[in-house]
């Protein structure tokens, strides 16, 4: 009936007409019938009728087609069809037309009544309470069931608003995994690569005076390649599947494992000095930023400072606050007239990827020419640890 409701109006129509004949029928078999004849209430019933079809496809025209014929109905008296399809017109209209329609067809109605029951003031009071109490019945009806349509209808509103705001969040949030994935896969190669093209040059020239050096240079070259598949072999699985129990995942690096990280720089031509405090426990978020900070930063000491450059790393902890800077002498270069802080100044995904890390967790970055020359990275980054 919901999915096809002219079928089930018919239904309702033709029930009500059937009545009506039934009515006819055992009227006609009577010693003294008292309807009119057959062809005069047969097309009369279904003329009365008819319009309950299209109720809810067209309530207003549908209504007043009932109002008219109705009045023609009760006043040749060929059934009580004009009075019970008096009622859902009234029921149809609040529902589907609204309450303005409805008191305009109500008004309508007791107006056509009223001129009736004039012409026939026999039981005047009775038809007077019986046609009140049917309006009010059929108004209230109308009411509960049109103020559960609205209902029905703001949920159904609601529901869709929240699917398509759900929808919009996993886009996001999608778009910001994608983002953070590509800075872990920045961070990875560029580090490697670097390292691994360093190396490369230092084997190429030591290849012939000093074959144990170059050796070791090859060493770290395979080792570093290696553990930058493993790392970019980790990431791409994030993208290739959503599955969790397959194969077993390497931790994140965090602000402990700076010690190991400086080593390798070390071992890759640069002397790093590391000032590591007291850090506590800090949120993995926090920890892996701290790291991947101070990875980029060394990685464009190797990349940019020259040969000789020296480079420094100091890492604090006051309060709620990690405190981060990075620092390398240049190689003796004259240190550039720019502010440290001037945002104007040139940077590819690393410099971009080290501020948005900062950023994602309520931090600031500041990165540029030292005064004594060389270049710096400053960092701090609050710490939220759950209660």
């Amino acid at each position: 009936m919901r999915a096809h409701p002219m079928a089930g109006d018919t239904v309702l129509a033709v029930l009500l007409g059937l009545f009506d004949l039934t009515l006819l029928a055992a009227d006609s078999l009577s010693d003294a019938p008292e309807l009119p004849p057959w062809y005069v209430a047969v097309p009369m019933n279904v003329a009365m009728v008819a319009p309950l079809v299209f109720r809810r496809r067209s309530p207003l025209w549908s209504a007043y087609c009932v109002l008219v014929i109705g009045v023609v109905h009760a006043t040749l008296m060929v059934g009580v069809a004009s009075v019970a399809a008096l009622a859902m017109s009234i029921y149809s209209v609040v529902v589907y037309a609204g309450r303005r329609q409805g008191l305009l067809y109500v008004g309508a109605v007791i107006v056509a009544s009223a001129v009736q029951l004039s012409l026939d003031p026999a039981d005047l009071l009775v038809s007077a309470l019986f046609l009140a109490f049917g309006i009010a019945l059929c108004w209230t009806l109308g009411e509960f069931v049109g103020a559960r349509r609205a209902y029905d209808v703001e949920v159904e509103a609601r529901l869709h608003l929240l699917e398509t705001e759900r929808d919009q969040a996993t886009r996001i949030a999608v778009a910001e995994e994608r983002g953070r994935i590509a800075r872990e896969l920045h961070d990875v190669v560029a580090h490697a690569v670097s390292v691994m093209v360093v190396q490369a040059d230092g084997a190429s020239y030591a290849i012939e005076s000093n074959p144990d050096l170059a050796r070791r240079a090859l060493q770290t070259i395979s080792e570093t390649g290696r553990g930058a598949l493993g790392e970019l072999r980790r990431l791409l699985d994030v993208l290739r599947s959503d599955d969790a129990d397959g194969e077993p995942r390497v931790p994140q690096p965090d602000a402990h494992a700076l010690a190991d990280l400086c080593e390798r720089m070390r071992a890759a031509g640069v002397p790093v000095e590391l000032e590591l405090g007291e850090l506590g426990e800090l949120p993995a978020g926090v920890s892996l930023g701290v790291y991947r900070i101070v990875q980029e930063s060394l990685t464009n000491t190797l990349k940019h400072a020259g040969r000789g450059a020296t480079a420094a790393v100091q890492v604090h902890r006051t309060g709620d606050l990690v405190e981060v800077r990075v620092s390398d002498d240049g190689g003796g270069r004259v240190p550039q007239l720019t502010a440290a802080h001037d945002p104007r100044l040139p940077g590819g995904n690393g410099l971009i990827g080290m501020r948005e890390r900062a950023h994602v967790y309520g931090g600031t970055l500041e990165a540029g020419p030292a005064p004594a020359g060389g270049w710096q990275v400053r960092a701090a980054l609050p710490v939220r640890l759950d209660k």
